[in-house]
């Protein structure tokens, strides 16, 4: 099981490997929920508009990192979220934890957003939380792609498993 963050646009950041191994199911074209991935990347776009930045580029990232997904399907409810924190580097991060209730081995594709006190987005990530076995919960951690100040919270607006 590991758990690795990746970083949006913002600030020239981006993190070598992009969702590493996103592209590992096969499309058969029979997944009920197929729809999920695009839908994902629907919000996000929604999610961006108004927005400029950091905070738009790094929204602007999640759908791309969202988009490359390959028979994704929603698995918000099967993410919570720890309290948000600084790292060294004064940058917001969050635990992740997914639930794997399917009977195969999964991994996630986790868009956590940070919004400041006032409720406006300031920055959006994806995590990626691979081979996360049938049955068991994977951990991961969500970094924000500059430093943001003031009370901070985070939210999953889109969660996929595939």
């Amino acid at each position: 099981m590991s758990g690795r963050w990746v970083r949006g646009a913002a600030g020239g950041l981006l993190a070598g490997a992009v969702l590493m191994g996103t592209a590992a199911c096969s499309d058969d074209g029979d997944n009920p929920v197929s729809g999920a991935v695009s839908e994902a990347a629907s919000a996000v776009e929604s999610a961006a508009e108004g927005l400029s930045g950091a905070a738009k580029k790094a929204a602007d990232q999640a759908k791309q990192q969202l988009s490359e997904v390959k028979n994704g399907v929603d698995a918000k409810d099967e993410v919570t979220l720890g309290d948000p924190g600084t790292d060294a580097d004064g940058r917001t991060t969050v635990p992740v934890t997914v639930d794997n209730t399917d009977d195969k081995t999964r991994s996630f594709a986790v868009q956590v957003e940070f919004k400041d006190g006032d409720g406006k987005l300031v920055d959006t990530v994806v995590v990626t939380i691979s081979d996360v076995p049938a049955g068991k919960p994977g951990d991961g951690t969500a970094r924000s792609t500059h430093k943001l100040s003031g009370t901070v919270t985070a939210s999953v607006p889109t969660a996929l498993r595939y």
